[in-house]
């Protein structure tokens, strides 16, 4: 079971519920934490399970607006909204990681950029999986502006990691469908806009039978000045399903 947990003590006083944070209650004081943010139609329970790996840190998976328990909340559908809205509700309890999966590692980038222009405490650790470097250039049609049924032969086409009982059931693959719009729309509106390098050791992950080559996860190197750490795992595009055990073993400080 997850739950929206409080934001780290501030002032001596619990901080509210922080919607944003999905996570399993705590049974002892963290060593660490650990923030992930979701691919494209993902949910934050997937990696909040990851906390039965990675022993001694807090896990939590990153719920954003439309999505989970917050479907009844208006989607947002441009990165730089999305990035305001979390730091403005959101400190990052240190010493802590993001790691982002997919569309999520776009995410993470963009919030670690941001946390850098306002002078906050940075991760130890930005973990980056799946996903190009995010200033090369992206091809491809709209899936965002698809109606329903082609959007859902697209997802159940391309995109592998949708779990075989929601693929099979129209109902309840029709019921994400407005979380998946929103998380295309944000890629496809997104403009990567030229910074300096991240003060922020990169650790960039991929598996071996994804469509992202490794040259696109290389040029991540550009966006950190410490030199790049990246790993390869046996898989696709949802390689740590089959490898959690390897990949924990990156994760662990």
């Amino acid at each position: 079971m997850t739950t929206s947990l409080p934001a780290p003590l501030l002032g001596g006083t619990p901080a509210r519920r922080n919607p944003w944070l999905n996570g399993r209650p705590p049974t002892a004081a963290p060593e660490r934490h650990l923030y992930c943010f979701p691919h494209s139609g993902g949910l934050p329970g997937e990696y909040v399970r990851w906390s039965q790996y990675l022993k001694g840190t807090q896990v939590y998976g990153v719920c954003m607006p439309g999505r989970g328990g917050r479907a009844a909340e208006p989607a947002l559908t441009d990165l730089d909204s999305v990035v305001h809205a979390l730091l403005a509700e959101t400190e990052f309890a240190a010493p802590y990681d993001l790691f982002g999966h997919s569309l999520g590692a776009l995410v993470a980038y963009e919030v670690t950029r941001e946390l850098a222009a306002r002078d906050r405490p940075l991760p130890e650790r930005l973990i980056v999986s799946a996903f190009p470097a995010p200033h090369l250039p992206r091809h491809g049609a709209r899936l965002s502006d698809l109606p329903d049924e082609e959007l859902i032969a697209v997802l159940k086409e391309r995109y592998g990691g949708i779990p075989p009982q929601i693929a099979a059931d129209p109902d309840l693959l029709a019921l994400l469908l407005p979380a998946f719009r929103a998380d295309f729309a944000l890629l496809e509106n997104y403009r990567h806009r030229e910074s300096g390098p991240l003060p922020v050791p990169l650790v960039v992950l991929g598996g071996d039978a994804d469509s992202v080559t490794p040259n696109q996860l290389d040029a991540w190197d550009r966006h950190g000045t410490a030199p790049l750490r990246r790993h390869t795992f046996t898989g696709g595009h949802f390689y740590f399903r089959d490898a959690m055990a390897s990949l924990a073993a990156v994760l662990a400080p």
